[in-house]
């Protein structure tokens, strides 16, 4: 993608100051790897010209043992740090002491931003550390975020599992992804789309190809010429934006459309469960049926095949419970590890491709093919 130079630069400076509050002279500390977005915006660029030292660490927050980041706060002094819900719920799976064994008082708040930040995960986090957790969305394509909490413009209450408001120079609209209407009352489920123009620092165009930045970007949602994220979400009354997921990863199930973040955000709420991949799988009587992997975060409540199954019909009542009897999983699916990337987005394409029987694509990016490995076992052995 092309983006432009002086308007990116323009976007990142104010962003440190306005969103993430970064103050020259102090030390940012953002997880991300450094070959996706989050590295370029907010390892290098963004902490530089704001003058702030930046720390730059390769490797997952397990290893050597799940203190690795907290230990890197106290030891450079801290005071933003920026992270991916997926490797929060990763941490959840580790010694709770791990998150005050550490001085973390020059930390001031936790950004997170990669993927939707359930409630559950939010909350964990929040309580385990006592600071400030906020959530940010954005994307490779705007290279800064759509939405957020600007702090440094006017201060406001976060939501658990919302990533706040529009920041200034998007015209963020939720639109009917049939019809093209705007949708403005409360809690509606749309498309989250930005009227243009697109502020600085968003991509400008693909490189030598605005034909297809048009109609890949533009002309996505009916009678409309606007950007479309491709994320479904709903904004409350108070003007605050929930994030329900892609709009690819609504399933259709007996002809119920069903969002596997909101199935995703059911099974979390579960106390033993650490994290959970939600994916739509092929089904020859209903068309789509929800699959489940979790992984517990004590094992040992899982040793033989019954005590599986108990657990799996708690998770199945607890869905049943919250999104109806329809947004049940087929099954669910009890694994060590999720596949993720290096920079923890986790891999569910190629979790469903795996339980459809297909090629799960270009894999060169995972951390660890055992993962995957494990749930094709899981499926042929079903």
């Amino acid at each position: 993608m092309q983006r432009d130079t002086g308007g990116y630069c323009v976007a990142l400076a104010a962003s440190m100051r306005h969103i993430y509050g970064g103050n020259a002279g102090e030390t940012y500390f953002s997880t991300s790897d450094i070959g996706w977005v989050v590295g370029h915006s907010y390892i290098i660029y963004g902490p530089l010209i704001a003058g702030m030292a930046t720390i730059m660490y390769e490797g997952l927050p397990i290893r050597p043992d799940g203190g690795i980041w907290w230990s890197l706060v106290e030891k450079y002094q801290v005071t933003v740090m920026f992270s991916a819900p997926t490797a929060i719920r990763v941490l959840k799976k580790q010694d709770p002491a791990l998150l005050t064994r550490y001085d973390l008082s020059s930390l001031r708040a936790l950004f997170l931003a990669g993927e939707p930040l359930d409630e559950p995960t939010a909350q964990w986090i929040s309580a385990g550390l006592g600071k400030p957790i906020i959530d940010n969305y954005w994307q490779t394509e705007t290279g800064w975020p759509i939405l957020s909490l600007c702090n440094g413009v006017e201060k406001a209450d976060s939501k658990f599992g919302s990533p706040g408001k529009a920041v200034y120079g998007y015209n963020v609209k939720l639109l009917d992804d049939q019809t093209g209407q705007e949708l403005t009352g409360p809690n509606q489920k749309g498309v989250v789309a930005i009227e243009g123009p697109l502020p600085p620092g968003c991509m400008q165009t693909v490189w030598r190809d605005d034909a297809r930045f048009v109609e890949t970007y533009w002309k996505s949602v009916p009678g409309r010429m606007v950007y479309s994220t491709f994320d479904w979400g709903i904004r409350d009354a108070d003007g605050y934006y929930f994030i329900l997921g892609r709009t690819d990863d609504v399933i259709n199930v007996a002809g119920h459309r069903l969002g596997t973040r909101e199935i995703e955000e059911s099974i979390s709420a579960h106390p033993n469960i650490a994290e959970v991949a939600v994916v739509g799988v092929a089904d020859q009587l209903k068309g789509q049926v929800a699959m489940a992997f979790a992984v517990v975060k004590d094992a040992t409540l899982i040793t033989d095949e019954a005590s599986a199954l108990r657990l799996e019909g708690e998770i199945m009542k607890l869905v049943d419970k919250d999104l109806g009897a329809v947004a049940r999983p087929a099954r669910v699916r009890f694994v060590t590890v999720l596949p993720k990337t290096r920079s923890g987005k986790c891999l569910r394409r190629a979790i469903a491709a795996v339980c459809e029987g297909r090629d799960p694509g270009d894999l060169t990016t995972m951390d660890d093919p055992a993962a995957l490995q494990q749930i094709r076992d899981l499926v042929s052995t079903r």
